[in-house]
């Protein structure tokens, strides 16, 4: 049986805690940090501007060898510029709990990711773990990058 698997980002941003949150809290913004070949769209038809509890965000991706999938996630807890909580409730993956954390620290604001995930299929699921988990690794570094062009550099 496939295990669960724990992908732990942080990354410390040189803005102020409002325009941190304001940022990471809109889905709108989810395309400009998700690399552009993944093909990513937010497909709500709801206003996607400010997220909270129990908002549906439904979503067009293209993981793997440009074919697209429906991934259906719910914000399952908000405290505003503390941390929220996505959950998939339907897509690629048997689950899929991401925490994202902001917290105040001396020229910025330092941002964490705890996703929590395992893969579909049981025992074939394992095959594929190498593969998602540098997948991951790419899109989280493309997003760190893609932070540091809007925020800038830290510089601490």
């Amino acid at each position: 049986m496939s295990s669960i698997q724990v992908l732990r980002t942080e990354q410390k941003v040189p803005a102020s805690m409002a325009e941190v949150w304001d940022f990471i809290s809109s889905p709108n913004n989810l395309k400009d940090i998700t690399p552009p070949e993944m093909g990513f769209t937010v497909t709500s038809a709801e206003d996607m501007s400010k997220m909270y509890a129990g908002m549906i965000i439904t979503y067009k991706v293209k993981p793997v060898l440009n074919i697209p999938v429906t991934w259906v996630t719910e914000i399952t807890a908000v405290k505003e510029n503390e941390y929220f909580v996505d959950e998939q409730r339907f897509g690629p993956y048997s689950l899929w709990h991401h925490k994202h954390f902001t917290k105040p620290i001396e020229g910025g604001v330092l941002m964490t990711d705890i996703i929590h995930y395992k893969l579909p299929f049981g025992v074939f699921g394992t095959i594929g773990i190498g593969f998602v988990k540098k997948k991951l690794n790419q899109i989280f570094n493309f997003r760190f990058k893609a932070v540091e062009e809007k925020f800038g550099k830290f510089k601490g």
